[in-house]
C-alpha cells in the first residue's frame, strides 16, 4: 500500500468520524406556537375618518363699523337675544359715511315698501269693485235663471264676458301686487341688516351665549376693505347656541358607500384626550370635492350632547360604526391566512398544528368573524417561531484546516 493510499484512508476515517460527530451534536429545531382560543363575542366594524368641528352651533358677531368703542353692553358668558345691542361705537369719518349711505338705502327701501302697499290697497279696492259689478251682472235675470242657476246660453254674450274679465284682471293685478309688497319687505329687511353692519350700534345676529368678546372701551375698530375696495366685516365675538356640536369629516370614495344616515359614531379630540364622545351621522355630501386628484365626501356628525369647551375648527377623529354582530365566533386577524383565494386557520390540538379551511364574515382592525370551519374554544395559531439548539463544541468540518479540497487517490 502506497503512502498516498494510506493518507487517503486516513482522511476518509477522519471524514467518517466528523460525520458521526456532526450527527451527534447537530442543531435541533424547536417550533413554538403563539395561540389564542376562538371565542364568541360581539364584532364591531367601523370606518375611521378625521375632520374638524364646524360652526353649526355658533355664529360670529361681525361689523363694518369703524371708530372708537364707547360702550360695551355685554360680557363673555352673557345670554343675549337676536337684535340685542352688544356695543356702541363713536364713528370716525369713514364709519359715518358708510352708516349714512346704509341708512339712506334703508329709508329708500321703506319708502318703496310704503308705495307698493298703497298700490296693493288701491288694486284691492278695484278688485272688490270689479267683483261687485260682475256679481250684479251675473245675478241679472238675463244671465241667471229663475231657480238661481246660471243661464249658460246668455253668459257668452259680450256684456257678461266683459264684466267677468274685468274682475279676473283686477284679481290678478292684486295678487301680483302682493308679491311686489313681499319683495319690498325683503328689501327693507336686507337694507336694515346692511345698516346694522355699519351703524354705531353693534347687534347680536342670533340668540345665545357670548364668547370670544375681546373689545374694551377705547378699542379702535378700523375699516376693512377687500382687494376690490368693497367694505368687509370684522369679527368681534361669537354667539354659541344650545345646539349640540357638529363635526365634519372627510370620507374616501371607497368608504362613503358603506356609510348610512343615523350610523352611530365615537369621537375623540386632542383637546379632550381622556374623553370619548358619541354621535350619529346626520348628513353626507355625495357631491364631494376633488383636490390633487383625490376625491373626498364630507360627512356631518352631530354630537349626542352639548359639551362646554368645544369650539369651531378643533380637530376630531371619528369611528363610524357600520356593522355590529352579536355572539359570533371571532379569531385574531393574524390567525387567518389566504392562499389562492382560500382562507385557512391553523388549529393546535395535542401539540399538532393542522390548517383548516374556513369561511369568514365581517372583520375589523383586530378580529375576523368565522362563519364555518372551526368552533368556539378551538386553539388557533396566530404566530409560529422556530428556534435551534447546539452543543458547546461547534461542528466544524475537519477539512477546513487544509485550506481547500483534498483529492483522494491517483498520483
Amino acid at each position: 500500500m502506497t503512502l498516498l493510499q494510506k493518507a487517503g484512508i486516513g482522511i476518509l476515517a477522519i471524514a467518517l468520524l466528523w460525520f458521526g460527530y456532526s450527527k451527534l451534536f447537530a442543531t435541533k429545531t424547536k417550533t413554538t406556537y403563539t395561540t389564542e382560543p376562538a371565542s364568541k363575542g360581539t364584532l364591531i366594524v367601523s370606518i375611521s375618518a378625521s375632520g374638524t368641528i364646524s360652526s353649526a352651533n355658533s355664529a360670529s358677531v361681525t361689523t363694518q363699523t369703524s371708530g372708537v368703542v364707547s360702550k360695551i353692553y355685554v360680557k363673555n358668558g352673557d345670554t343675549v337675544k337676536s337684535g340685542d345691542a352688544i356695543a356702541e361705537v363713536e364713528l370716525d369719518m369713514n364709519g359715518q359715511q358708510r352708516a349714512n349711505q346704509a341708512l339712506a338705502s334703508y329709508q329708500s327701501a321703506k319708502n318703496q315698501l310704503a308705495s307698493a302697499q298703497a298700490s296693493m290697497y288701491s288694486l284691492q279696492s278695484s278688485m272688490y269693485s270689479k267683483w261687485k259689478s260682475y256679481m250684479d251682472t251675473a245675478q241679472n235675470s238675463t244671465y241667471q235663471n229663475t231657480d238661481g242657476s246660471a243661464n249658460t246660453g246668455n253668459r257668452v254674450l259680450t256684456p257678461f264676458t266683459i264684466a267677468q274679465d274685468d274682475w279676473l284682471a283686477a284679481e290678478a293685478q292684486y295678487a301680483n301686487q302682493k308679491n311686489v309688497v313681499a319683495a319690498a319687505q325683503t328689501s327693507v329687511s336686507s337694507a336694515w341688516a346692511s345698516y346694522q353692519q355699519s351703524s354705531p350700534t353693534i347687534y347680536a345676529p342670533i340668540s345665545g351665549v357670548i364668547s370670544g368678546l375681546s373689545l374694551q372701551v377705547g378699542s379702535v375698530l378700523t375699516s376693512q376693505t377687500s382687494s376690490t375696495g368693497t367694505s368687509t366685516s370684522q369679527r368681534i365675538a361669537n354667539i354659541k347656541t344650545g345646539a349640540t356640536p357638529v363635526a365634519v369629516v372627510n370620507l374616501s370614495e371607497v368608504d362613503v358607500p358603506k356609510i348610512s344616515i343615523e350610523d352611530k359614531v365615537t369621537l375623540t379630540m386632542d383637546a379632550f384626550s381622556s374623553q370619548t364622545f358619541t354621535g350619529k351621522v346626520v348628513s353626507i355630501d355625495t357631491t364631494g370635492s376633488v383636490s390633487s386628484g383625490v376625491t373626498t365626501y364630507p360627512a356631518y356628525i352631530q354630537f349626542d350632547t352639548a359639551i362646554d369647551g368645544i369650539y369651531p375648527n378643533m380637530g376630531v377623529d371619528a369611528k363610524i360604526i357600520t356593522d355590529v354582530k352579536d355572539t359570533v365566533i371571532l379569531v385574531p386577524n393574524a390567525a387567518v391566512k389566504t392562499t389562492n383565494g382560500q382562507k385557512t386557520v391553523t388549529v393546535l390540538k395535542n401539540g399538532v398544528a393542522t390548517p383548516l379551511e374556513v369561511t369568514t364574515g365581517s372583520a375589523n382592525d383586530s378580529e375576523t368573524e368565522i362563519t364555518s370551519g372551526i368552533s368556539e374554544g378551538d386553539v388557533v395559531v396566530t404566530a409560529t417561531t422556530n428556534s435551534g439548539t447546539t452543543s458547546k463544541s461547534s461542528a466544524t468540518s475537519p477539512f477546513s484546516s487544509f485550506g481547500g479540497a483534498v483529492r483522494m487517490g491517483g498520483r
